[in-house]
């Protein structure tokens, strides 16, 4: 494939992605880039639904107030309100736009109730809302003959001249290297759920974007701050997917073998206490009787289950079990990622001309642990936000701009034996970076890390040595920010410092690759 030119690009192809792109169509030509197929990531995964405050008797205020408690005092005020207040317009504009959430009978929207929200205020689309709202997107998408998207192109990494990012370097599957040059770029690559064993993320989920901005000199922040979702099936022999939240809001509960409703002796809000709670109580739970948890619906009708969740059950179905009536094996599994490359409000890095939204950003809106359905959210207002400001970057740059010539090759056949598998880190991660954590196990898996890391070269073409890559690079970031925390707060659990720690720890810490090593 031959070098492309544009006047603004966009890496990634999920909510954050889609919503910049038709915010800058009117601006100029843009330029989406997606490693796999178009219709792939974590959005078209997202079941339960997106929160907003639509609903008679709440307000964006309740909304924040909600957003912050979730946040477990980390969350950047200004964040949150720009999310809660600038949500319900966006979403109104969905709705304009087409998007078919699911109503009541008089019309009015359903909302649903999950965790930590104190009203109903979820809109969903049966369980599969990020499908339909990746639906209403494309449609719009298909309008603009502005925006060109290229499938199967990898990312590489992007191109800085005089500190300033002009351009991107991606691969095609066979891999020959192209250059995508534009004045803006858009990190909108998503999460990076497989850094873990256990997830409910989709393979492309690698913690590509974090390890690009990295490499570029971008300052991250808030990697400590990983959420695991509770209840992933766990079915050996079966890969995990999840049993959204929303279930639970219906009044699903979780029990152990005996039957018992357990969370209820382990926090005030029970099923639907945060989420960072309700993994940890689960885990402890099979940790203490060495038997399975299970989520049971036996309290709703299977008519209802199977019309509110008809996704979620087919999926049950498809591995031999019945939603409506049997008890469904579930475990914690990674899911969310806080923290990422620290932007402003408008989704400027610490890079010039290099912005990101999404959960590959960070904004401080999650503080240390995201409200359920606030992520969806976050995509559509932060992606229409980033767009917006890049409309006004300067167009002159790239084109005028020589691009520095990088050699791309794969690792050194000496270091070969060195090198790790992708399920080698993955096992890594959840061992030692999980949801409990302590001094010894980070520090090991620092250390394990570090050593892989210098297996590899600066850059390369092989695909799969680009997945381990953006794993140990990312990963690595995750266990020294663990590392670092000692503390105890929202999704971030140190047995070894059990309390949280206001006095030492209420604050925002992250690093460059211009910072000294503080691990």
């Amino acid at each position: 494939m031959s070098d492309v030119e544009s006047d603004f690009l966009i890496i990634g192809s999920g909510i954050a992605a889609l919503r910049a792109a038709i915010e800058l169509a009117e601006a100029g030509e843009v330029l989406v880039l997606t490693k796999a197929s178009s219709r792939e990531g974590s959005t078209l995964y997202a079941q339960g639904g997106i929160a907003a405050a639509i609903g008679d008797g709440d307000s964006p205020e309740r909304h924040a107030i909600d957003t912050l408690a979730a946040g477990d005092g980390l969350c950047r005020d200004d964040a949150v309100h720009l999310l809660t207040q600038e949500g319900p317009s966006f979403v109104r504009e969905l709705i304009d736009w087409g998007a078919r959430f699911d109503r009541t009978d008089n019309g009015s929207f359903s909302l649903a109730q999950e965790g930590a929200h104190e009203v109903r205020r979820v809109l969903h689309a049966h369980d599969a809302t990020g499908r339909e709202i990746c639906r209403v997107l494309w449609e719009q998408i298909s309008r603009h003959a502005r925006i060109r998207v290229i499938e199967h192109a990898l990312v590489l990494d992007v191109v800085l001249v005089d500190g300033r990012c002009v351009a991107a370097r991606f691969s095609d599957p066979v891999g020959r290297v192209s250059v995508a040059r534009a004045p803006a770029t858009l990190l909108a690559t998503g999460g990076a759920g497989q850094l873990y064993r256990e997830t409910t993320n989709p393979p492309v989920a690698t913690g590509d974007g974090v390890a690009i901005a990295y490499r570029a000199g971008a300052r991250v922040i808030d990697l400590e701050f990983v959420q695991f979702h509770p209840t992933a099936v766990s079915v050996a022999g079966h890969p995990r997917f999840l049993l959204s939240e929303a279930l639970r809001g219906e009044g699903a509960r979780l029990i152990n073998e005996s039957g018992e409703a357990f969370m209820s002796s382990i926090d005030p809000a029970g099923d639907l206490a945060p989420r960072d709670r309700v993994a940890r109580g689960v885990a402890c739970e099979i940790e203490r009787t060495g038997q399975p948890v299970y989520l049971s619906l036996d309290s709703l009708s299977r008519d209802f289950v199977e019309r509110r969740f008809p996704s979620l059950a087919g999926a049950c179905r498809s591995i031999g079990l019945d939603l409506a009536s049997d008890r469904i094996p579930v475990g914690p599994a990674a899911h969310y990622v806080m923290g990422g490359v620290e932007t402003d409000l408008d989704g400027r890095t610490s890079v010039p001309g290099l912005f990101a939204a999404g959960e590959v950003a960070c904004t401080g809106a999650h503080g240390a642990n995201r409200l359920a359905s606030n992520s969806l959210l976050e995509g559509l207002v932060f992606g229409a936000v980033s767009g917006r400001a890049m409309r006004h970057t300067d167009r002159v740059l790239s084109r005028a701009s020589t691009l520095p010539t990088v050699t791309a090759h794969g690792p050194d056949p000496k270091a070969r034996e060195a090198l790790p598998t992708a399920a080698e880190v993955r096992d890594l991660m959840w061992r030692q970076v999980g949801l409990f954590r302590d001094r010894d196990g980070l520090s090991k898996a620092v250390t394990m890390l570090n050593r892989w890391a210098t297996a590899f070269p600066d850059r390369f073409r092989d695909e799969e040595t680009w997945r381990i890559v953006s794993l140990i690079t990312t990963g690595r970031l995750v266990a020294r920010a663990a590392l670092r925390r000692e503390e105890s707060r929202g999704t971030h659990f140190r047995s070894d410092f059990p309390e949280r720690n206001d006095i030492d720890w209420s604050r925002h810490v992250g690093e460059s690759k211009h910072d000294a090593d503080c691990v």
